[in-house]
């Protein structure tokens, strides 16, 4: 995962905790815009979130940030 997919994933995750508290939850959709305008890095994403982490579609943004902090 680059540096910047990082970034952005931890940066909308503490945004959604600050203004909906730390139950909220997120899909892997949640880091990208409506229109499918990046197409290898929305998969970079899924693989890693179903593949790799066995993801339920919606997860806590807490668990998503803290995950994502630990990626080397």
């Amino acid at each position: 995962m680059t540096p910047s997919l990082k970034a952005k994933i931890i940066k909308v995750c503490d945004e959604k905790i600050q203004t909906k508290g730390d139950k909220v939850g997120v899909s892997f959709y949640a880091f990208f815009a409506n229109k499918n305008d990046n197409p290898e890095l929305l998969m970079e994403v899924a693989t890693w979130w179903i593949k790799i982490h066995k993801l339920d579609h919606f997860e806590k943004a807490v668990k998503i940030r803290d995950l994502v902090k630990i990626v080397a």
